[in-house]
């Protein structure tokens, strides 16, 4: 199962994030999303947990807890929208639309 973690401190690393979910089992991977030109960490990151009973469970136990001076918001990744999103100003022109 996939799994978001969201209000991370920009100091947690992802050894944090992996220790903390390997609490309620095994853990095949945890990673912190950081800026594409900074390299600066986002505030969140994703945690994959083979086994869904075990993932059910950290959420349930990790959701609004603390790591690091923040209350983490944890739940299941959700796909992204089809189509792909990113920035852009899609289909209402640059500003001067009409009102």
């Amino acid at each position: 199962m996939n799994i978001y973690v969201g209000n991370l401190s920009f100091t947690v690393t992802e050894d944090d994030l992996r220790g903390a979910f390997q609490a309620f089992g095994a853990v095949e991977k945890a990673a912190i999303i950081t800026d594409k030109m900074s390299g600066q960490p986002r505030g969140f990151g994703f945690v994959e947990m083979p086994n869904r009973d075990e993932a059910v469970k950290a959420i349930e136990g990790l959701n609004g807890k603390d790591l690091k001076g923040r209350n983490m918001k944890v739940n299941e990744a959700q796909p992204r929208p089809a189509g792909g999103g990113g920035g852009g100003r899609g289909g209402f022109g640059g500003g001067r639309g009409r009102y």
